[in-house]
């Protein structure tokens, strides 16, 4: 199937999700992860599938629910839905944050937990352990390979031996531990479900996308940024392909509406 078939294909849907991680996906990787914004093009496309007719957008990212607000420049007159903590929290217009109840001893392991991981890694110059909602992640961006592979040696040493339950999750030089086990593909089924969409057009470039891409069924489109192996049935270069191809549809959204005399 061509990117223009496919594109086709999901236009013609009743009631359409589409579902965009951010980091990557949406904004560049940057070496200060709070300063990561999304690029004017990617904003521009966003705005256009929201004035589309019957259609949804949705951010679906690991960060926590307050950190995603915060680069996503998001503020609660916004149309915009939001999955935080891979899908563990949840951020709804005219609700606000949607969260399901942890118990304290989950809390209690994770401060913890985060605090061992910040006093072994002490001694490498430019690890970052993340504080995040259901866990944290341990950031190497800043830090040479043997550094890096070290950092995450001591770490997953200590989560292995305290907390041996807990999800591990690989992305661009950041590992991540988390005593919840949701995924982006949960956080889609989630929002499918909410919205009632009739199909999703997912969007990543992390491997951590990969759990949403595999999700999808025959109505949906997987659509990775980057190339390489990968579940998404159509990929683009970067982030202004995306852009491009995320016009294209609302473009075709808004044509279909107007052809049916909506």
């Amino acid at each position: 199937m061509t990117e223009t078939e496919a594109i086709a294909r999901v236009a013609d849907t009743g009631i359409l999700l589409v579902a965009l991680d951010f980091d990557g996906t949406l904004s560049p990787l940057v070496d200060e992860p709070m300063q990561a914004r999304m690029l004017p093009e990617a904003r521009t496309a966003l705005d256009a599938l929201l004035a589309a007719p019957d259609t949804i957008v949705a951010l679906v990212s690991g960060r926590s629910l307050g950190d995603l607000r915060v680069i996503a420049e998001h503020d609660d007159a916004s149309p915009i839905l939001l999955a935080g903590s891979h899908g563990a929290e949840f951020w709804i217009p005219g609700e606000g944050d949607v969260t399901h109840a942890d118990a304290p001893e989950d809390a209690r392991l994770r401060d913890e937990l985060r605090a061992h991981a910040e006093a072994a890694t002490a001694h490498l110059d430019g690890v970052w352990i993340e504080p995040k909602t259901f866990g944290f992640g341990v950031h190497t961006r800043k830090l040479s390979p043997a550094d890096a592979e070290e950092a995450n040696r001591l770490v997953d040493t200590l989560v292995a031996a305290e907390a041996p339950h807990w999800r591990r999750r690989t992305g661009h030089n950041i590992i991540e531990y988390a005593f919840r086990h949701e995924g982006k593909d949960s956080a889609v089924a989630e929002l499918r479900e909410r919205v009632g969409a009739t199909a999703v057009l997912f969007a990543g470039d992390d491997v951590t996308d990969e759990d949403a891409l595999r999700s999808l069924g025959p109505a949906d489109l997987g659509v990775l940024v980057g190339d390489r192996d990968s579940a998404a049935s159509v990929k683009v270069a970067d982030i202004a392909a995306l852009a491009e191809l995320l016009e294209r549809l609302a473009g075709a959204r808004s044509a279909r509406a107007s052809s049916a005399g909506e």
